[in-house]
């Protein structure tokens, strides 16, 4: 059974363009400029995973038609990856053929991240995680493993995590099917882990090419690239100053810009 990773978003936290609709150096005219906050989705048969609920997730799903979840992974607490959280509410509902009082009954979507980050989940989203007047709760938490799997039978897929600094924060850093995920980063340190090496893909931020405190810069990734050697390096949390079609006239061939809606087969 293949499986399938779309990147749903792969904005910075404001998106491009920002809701005061400046494009900073993004031509509007490329569509691939349009970018929403960053989120991703795994999909092998009826297994279906995202990774953070960017607060752009239900347009996200809409335009990638994807109508079920079956679990959620969080990188960390921050707004831009966990705001839509609440947006998951049909997911977890129960139908019955009567479609009577469909609202008091739910199976919740099991939502996995650092215990840090599940508490300030739970803090910010208790409405979310416990039953308020009729309604029930939507997902369950769950403080994520250093290797577990999700999905069952022939669908199932298998996670290895690690922390990873981002500005004053961790970050779980997510590895399936020779793939990594490490949307929000400023640690260089990961070109020290074997668990990176000669990867198919390495999905990771590339903010711009201006030093920040709490991403990677273009620069910082190329070291990257050469270090850990992956196949194909994906650049993911673009700001609004880093133009698609520019950044693909300079890069290797093997470092890809990201865009909404890019679909990897792995």
């Amino acid at each position: 059974m293949k499986t399938k990773l779309i990147i749903l978003g792969c904005g910075n936290s404001m998106g491009t363009p920002r809701i005061d609709g400046y494009w900073g150096r993004c031509k509007k005219n490329n569509k691939k400029n349009i970018r929403t906050r960053c989120s991703a989705a795994i999909i092998k048969g009826n297994n279906s995973i995202l990774i953070d609920t960017s607060p752009d997730i239900r347009n996200q799903l809409l335009n990638n038609n994807i109508k079920s979840v079956s679990s959620v992974l969080f990188t960390h607490e921050h707004a831009d990856q966990t705001n839509g959280l609440f947006e998951l509410r049909p997911f977890s509902f129960i139908r019955n053929k009567k479609k009577i009082n469909w609202w008091k009954k739910s199976n919740p979507i099991n939502v996995y991240g650092s215990y840090k980050t599940i508490k300030k989940l739970q803090e910010r989203f208790d409405y979310c995680f416990t039953k308020i007047s009729i309604y029930p709760p939507i997902v369950k938490p769950n403080v994520v493993k250093k290797n577990f799997y999700l999905g069952k039978n022939d669908y199932k897929i298998l996670f290895n995590t690690f922390e990873v600094k981002h500005g004053d924060v961790n970050v779980t850093a997510y590895i399936f099917n020779k793939t990594a995920y490490i949307s929000d980063c400023k640690d260089l340190s990961i070109i020290n882990r074997h668990e990176l090496k000669n990867l198919n893909y390495l999905i990771i931020d590339c903010l711009s090419d201006k030093e920040n405190y709490a991403h990677f810069t273009l620069k910082e990734c190329l070291h990257i690239y050469k270090a850990l050697k992956p196949k194909k390096m994906i650049l993911t949390n673009l700001h609004y100053d880093s133009d698609y079609g520019k950044l693909v006239k300079i890069l290797p061939k093997n470092i890809i810009p990201a865009f909404d809606g890019m679909k990897i087969n792995l």
